[in-house]
C-alpha cells in the first residue's frame, strides 16, 4: 500500500498561493484628464430681441457675436425704429422685398447691400410683423482673427491692424463673412438656414449665435446721433463702449453732389 505524504500546504489546510502578479499589473491606472465642467457660453434667447431696438442696442454691447470660426465682442450699435416713426429706418415706408426679414421674428440677421459695394448686418427686434432692428456697427475680434484678416485683405497684402478688423459696419460684415446669402439667419437656434435659398456659388452658411458674454457696464456706455443718416439725424440711438479702440468714428451725413 502506498501512502501519499501530505504537502506542507495540505498540512496547513490552505491552498496553493496564486502566482504573483507581474509588476506591470501592479502599476496604478493611468490618470484620466479631468472633465471640463465649465458650462458652455449661453446663447441669447429670442425674448432678448423682442423689445424696442433702442433698448436692445445698448444691451448688445459686450455680447459676443459668432459666425463659424470668427467671434467678436460687440462694441458699437445703432437702433432703428418702426414703420412710420423713424424716417432713418429701412422699414419707415413699410414692408418690401428688400426689408422683409425685418418684419419677421426677432433675433434674425438682416443683411443689406449699400453704396453699391458694402454689406451691413442687423439683428431684428420686436414681434413679427412690426419691423425694427439694430445695426451692428463695430466689434473686437476675439476668435478667428486670421480668418477675419484673410477676408479683410483678400490676398491684397494690405496691413490691417487688429483693432480695425471690424471697426465700422461694412468691415464687421466682411470680417464675419456676411453676404446677401446670410440674410434671414436665425441667431437664436442652432442649425439655422437663411429664409431665402442660396444662389449657385454663394457664400458658406455657418452657425450664427449671439452669446451672453460680459455686458458692458452701464457707466461705460455712451450714446449720440446715428452715423451718416440723412433723416432723424439727432436721434441719439447710436451706442458705444467709451474709449474702446474698435469703435468707429462718428460721421454726419454729407449730401451727395448732383
Amino acid at each position: 500500500m502506498t501512502v501519499t505524504r501530505p504537502t506542507p500546504d495540505d498540512e496547513r489546510g490552505g491552498r496553493t498561493p496564486a502566482p504573483a502578479r507581474p509588476a506591470r499589473d501592479l502599476m496604478p491606472d493611468p490618470v484620466r484628464p479631468a472633465r471640463d465642467l465649465t458650462p458652455a457660453p449661453a446663447r441669447l434667447v429670442r425674448d432678448f430681441f423682442d423689445r424696442p431696438a433702442h433698448q436692445v442696442a445698448p444691451d448688445l454691447l459686450g455680447r459676443v457675436l459668432v459666425h463659424g470660426p470668427v467671434a467678436l465682442r460687440i462694441t458699437e450699435t445703432e437702433a432703428y425704429g418702426v414703420p412710420g416713426e423713424d424716417p432713418a429706418s429701412h422699414t419707415y415706408r413699410g414692408r418690401t422685398a428688400r426689408n422683409a426679414v425685418m418684419f419677421g421674428p426677432p433675433g434674425h440677421l438682416y443683411v443689406y447691400f449699400t453704396y453699391g459695394m458694402h454689406f451691413c448686418a442687423n439683428l431684428t427686434c420686436l414681434p413679427e410683423g412690426i419691423g425694427s432692428g439694430v445695426l451692428l456697427r463695430a466689434g473686437e475680434v476675439i476668435s478667428g482673427a486670421e480668418r477675419a484678416l484673410a477676408r479683410r485683405t483678400a490676398g491684397s497684402g494690405r496691413v490691417v491692424k487688429h483693432d480695425d478688423l471690424a471697426k465700422g459696419p461694412a468691415r464687421l460684415a466682411v470680417a464675419l463673412g456676411f453676404t446677401r446669402e446670410h440674410n434671414g439667419l436665425d441667431a437664436c437656434v442652432s442649425g439655422s438656414l437663411p429664409q431665402s435659398p442660396q444662389s449657385p456659388g454663394s457664400s458658406e452658411i455657418l452657425e450664427l449665435s449671439v452669446l451672453e458674454g460680459e455686458p458692458a457696464a452701464p457707466s461705460s456706455i455712451r450714446s449720440g446721433p446715428r452715423t451718416g443718416v440723412s433723416s432723424a439725424q439727432e436721434t441719439p440711438w447710436r451706442f458705444w463702449i467709451d474709449a474702446d479702440p474698435t469703435v468707429s468714428p462718428h460721421r454726419p451725413h454729407v449730401p451727395r453732389r448732383r
